[in-house]
């Protein structure tokens, strides 16, 4: 696998006139995936709900910057980092409650073995629906100042990937959870439902965010509007 990374590298370098990151990029990947399993062994082993409270919070701070990343240094103002924060925290604990307490029924909740995997990929997919959905929209409102059509505009890109992959999802691609699964022996069927499960999941996590942050951004942008004109 590293011999398609350098291809890429090195066009990325080429085409984007940056060396750095996709080494960097690789370079921390190694790097935190090793230190993210030394630190998974210590975790499992201490189940708490601080510590399951630790992880969220170290999550959402680490999720809330990366999301703004692609913006220009203007828009990454103490609002924004507010507004992403808490866009990602009231759609993971919604969705966590949900897959934790009503569908796989956990006892305790904070079950570390399955609140960080879970975790995990409800920040990322909020992360990376933000960071596609602000960005767009930012460059949209730059030019326009329409805020319905802006919001529309980054809506509907930040949602492709999460929409493009349920409509292709078990004819395309084979999901890495129900691979999983189904390499350790558990009956098909059952991969399935929790797959649908984590499907589900990624496109109304992603939409909730949106939804949150748009709404919170439509109401600071009118306020600033009516504070203008007094």
């Amino acid at each position: 696998m590293v011999i398609p990374l350098i291809i890429v590298g090195f066009f990325y370098a080429k085409w984007i006139e940056n060396k750095k990151e996709i080494v960097w990029a690789s370079s921390r990947m190694v790097v935190q995936l090793i230190i993210c399993g030394y630190v998974l062994n210590t975790l499992f082993s201490q189940e708490s709900s601080w510590v399951a409270l630790a992880v969220i919070t170290v999550m959402a701070g680490f999720s809330t910057f990366t999301a703004l990343r692609p913006l220009d240094n203007k828009l990454k103002t103490k609002q924004s980092y507010t507004l992403v924060l808490i866009s990602l925290l009231i759609s993971a604990c919604l969705h966590l409650f949900l897959m934790l307490q009503l569908i796989i029924k956990d006892d305790p909740w904070y079950s570390l073995h399955r609140l960080i995997p879970l975790s995990g990929m409800v920040f990322s997919t909020g992360m990376n629906a933000l960071a596609i959905g602000i960005e767009r929209f930012s460059k949209a409102y730059e030019d326009t100042c329409d805020f319905i059509d802006s919001r529309k505009q980054g809506f509907k890109a930040a949602l492709i990937p999460q929409i493009n992959s349920l409509m292709v999802v078990g004819l395309v691609s084979l999901p890495g959870m129900m691979t999983g699964q189904i390499l350790s022996g558990v009956d098909p069927l059952i991969a399935v439902r929790y797959q649908i499960m984590i499907m589900a999941m990624l496109l109304g996590n992603s939409g909730i965010c949106l939804i949150i942050y748009f709404s919170l951004k439509e109401k600071i942008l009118s306020n600033s509007k009516i504070n203008t004109f007094k």
